[in-house]
């Protein structure tokens, strides 16, 4: 079979498609990328001739992708490919399976759903009882349960960089590249989909990490075949299994050498202090940590984060102290917080010495018990239908005083700042009462993204790169809504 998946846009390497295409090509497929941001996919699924289209979506792109597959299935109508959805919002919504032109969705984990039914197809007809599949067959959903849970990520294929690397020209020229190290969580953080996955899932083990040695293997590799300075572990926590760590921290500083970034989470290093050793030993340059409210009450009982601010000023000292800079993860705009609590979440990073902020706005995400909370209480404008594709540019929430939700949105992108140079506070108050309008917008915005794209480059991913890799990564980084 021939698969072809679209993505609007690449930010940076979409793991879940380079893994699906390389458990696709393992049994014989062929796999193909679209990119509409930068070419007709309409023009390239002509070209491909795909008996699959594939689409991972995210809540608020839904819609896009549900109009441009009818704008495929169109334009091939003479061999129209058999249409397929998944990721977080084909997940907990397969419903959206009665769409027109949507013939199945994945639900949860599609490396093996995928593979068997393109192998079904090849067979020369959808089995109706595919595991993992919601699928449309001549006007009748079929409903199938999931299979379990991979448990052994080192069977699956090293992931298909070249799918993502042979188009998209900034991943493959930038020496910073992504990796995933392991999947799952055990937390249930409320405005996270993973205790939402988990009830879908029940029973199984919250979280799997990959063999050490095919971490090594898959970045030695990459070394060979592209520019490689630095690893990004996208993993949702790096840092869970004592015994994981230690043997990366034994062998990932010989046999690969490169410093890396990763998450982790502020209670688990107050708690575990050897886990910063084992991160400065290993070569962490730069770890991600989640702070995202000062409130005690919205952190603890709304987003069920059960951790202190002590916690995170105490963890962001001993990690600046072990030399390793951190950026943070904020969510402002929250139900029922207001101006103030965000403003102390301002001070709170600077506090734990963050070294960049990142601030998002609160989108009450399907499949989530805070968008519930969100729906049921009547915190929300609208619906889940307009929820933005990201989290940076309005709020949908509903706020006591019109006039607070616009400070909020422009605080924002004002909030980086404020945590490098506390004193801007008085200024940023005054800044954030203007109005909203294409003057302020705009200028906010090159605020925000050139602080951005200089704290990225000295303290976070502090790589060498040629004048002409460096024009291209900051034409990247300006063509990424945010």
């Amino acid at each position: 079979m021939r698969v072809l998946f679209i993505e609007k846009q690449i930010d940076y390497e979409p793991q879940g498609i380079m893994q699906l295409s390389s458990c696709l090509k393992r049994d014989g497929h062929e796999t193909f990328l679209a990119i509409a941001a930068q070419e007709d996919p309409i023009q390239r699924a002509r070209e491909v001739e795909p008996d699959i289209v594939a689409y991972s979506v995210m809540t608020g792109s839904h819609q896009y992708y549900f109009d441009l597959n009818r704008q495929v299935k169109s334009a091939l109508k003479d061999k129209a490919p058999f249409s397929v959805f998944g990721g977080p919002h084909p997940t907990f919504f397969p419903e959206m399976v009665s769409e027109p032109g949507v013939d199945g969705i994945c639900v949860g984990e599609g490396d093996e759903a995928l593979v068997d039914l393109a192998n079904s197809l090849a067979n020369g007809r959808v089995k109706p009882d595919l595991p993992n599949w919601w699928l449309k067959l001549e006007d009748e959903i079929v409903r199938n349960p999931v299979r379990p849970l991979l448990q052994n990520l080192g069977d699956l294929p090293l992931p298909d960089r070249g799918l993502v690397y042979s188009r998209h020209d900034y991943s493959r020229v930038t020496p910073i590249k992504h990796f995933m190290g392991s999947r799952g969580c055990p937390y249930n953080c409320t405005y996270c989909f993973n205790h939402a996955y988990y009830q879908i899932y029940s029973r199984e083990k919250r979280g799997n990490q990959r063999p050490v040695d095919q971490i090594i293997a898959e970045a030695q590799w990459v070394r060979t075949q592209w520019p490689l300075q630095q690893v990004v572990f996208i993993d949702d926590l790096f840092i869970i299994y004592d015994d994981w760590l230690e043997e990366f921290a034994d062998k990932w500083p010989k046999e690969v050498g490169l410093p890396f970034f990763a998450n982790v989470r502020a209670n688990l290093i107050v708690k575990g202090p050897h886990k910063v050793e084992l991160l400065k030993r290993a070569g962490c340059g730069t770890v991600s940590m989640g702070v995202e409210a000062a409130n005690d009450r919205i952190r603890v009982q709304l987003l069920k984060r059960r951790m202190t601010r002590e916690d995170m000023i105490q963890a962001g000292n001993m990690l600046r102290d072990a030399g390793i800079h951190i950026t943070s993860t904020n969510i402002l705009g929250l139900p029922s917080s207001r101006l103030e609590d965000d403003l102390d979440t301002m001070r709170l990073n600077g506090q734990a010495r963050i070294s960049y902020s990142h601030a998002f706005l609160f989108q009450p995400y399907p499949g989530t018990e805070l968008g519930k909370f969100a729906e049921d209480q009547e915190y929300m404008v609208g619906s889940f239908d307009d929820i933005s594709e990201i989290a940076w540019e309005r709020s949908i929430m509903v706020f006591e005083n019109p006039e607070e939700k616009s400070q909020v949105e422009h605080l924002q992108r004002l909030f980086a700042l404020g945590v490098e140079w506390p004193r801007l506070e008085p200024l940023i108050r005054w800044l954030i009462k203007a109005p909203h309008n294409f003057v302020t917008d705009t200028l906010y915005w090159w605020m925000h993204k050139l602080f951005k794209g200089y704290m990225i480059k000295s303290r976070i991913h502090p790589v060498k790169m040629s004048p002409r890799d460096l024009f291209i990564a900051a034409k990247q980084l300006m063509a990424i809504r945010s």
